[in-house]
């Protein structure tokens, strides 16, 4: 199945997104992690959509192979759309075959077409800089947080060119209103 923008999810896709998350990052990086992401991803469902969280997935026949979220990340009333990026999960079985990175060139083609100006996340720069993704200067595009391995901040002009300088204060929306997550 192709990936594609999940839009107004059910109660059973929301659950199934949550599970995904909790599931990979389990696997990946303990237990504890794997129950953060995983209430992480069910408060933002809760919270944040349909109006500010916009998800993307590949379905599988059951339940989600590969799913990102992306919300918004407000630096002022003059500044540019900028959405983060996060959190971003492929199931275990599925991993090393792609899916991530086909997810990406569906959806971050798509988000420029709804007028998203700059895409930030906080992850792996190996993975994320095969779609282009490029380190984002925290000085220049401040997170919202302080990071602790500011070095996973990174960014992608979905017109192409340099990133922005943007000035702070930025902030998130409220599911990832904690400093521990940055």
């Amino acid at each position: 199945m192709h990936p594609h923008r999940l839009t107004h999810p059910s109660h059973a896709e929301k659950a199934a997104l949550a599970g995904l998350f909790r599931d990979s990052f389990t696997a990946s990086e303990g237990a504890d992690e794997g129950q953060a992401l995983g209430a992480l991803v069910r408060d933002i469902l809760a919270r944040c959509l349909p109006d500010q969280a916009l998800v993307y997935q590949t379905p599988g026949p059951a339940g989600p192979r590969a799913a990102v979220l992306f919300t918004p990340l407000n630096y002022g009333a003059d500044a540019p759309k900028v959405l983060l990026l996060s959190p971003m999960a492929v199931a275990t079985p599925d991993q090393r075959q792609g899916l991530g990175q086909a997810l990406l060139a569906m959806a971050l083609p798509d988000l420029r077409a709804q007028g998203v100006d700059l895409v930030l996340t906080y992850g792996d720069p190996a993975f994320y800089g095969k779609s282009g993704f490029v380190p984002a200067d925290p000085a220049t595009l401040p997170a919202p947080y302080p990071l602790s391995m500011p070095q996973g901040w990174q960014g992608l002009a979905l017109a192409g060119g340099a990133l922005p300088v943007l000035q702070g204060p930025c902030r998130c929306v409220a599911p990832f209103e904690n400093a521990a997550l940055w």
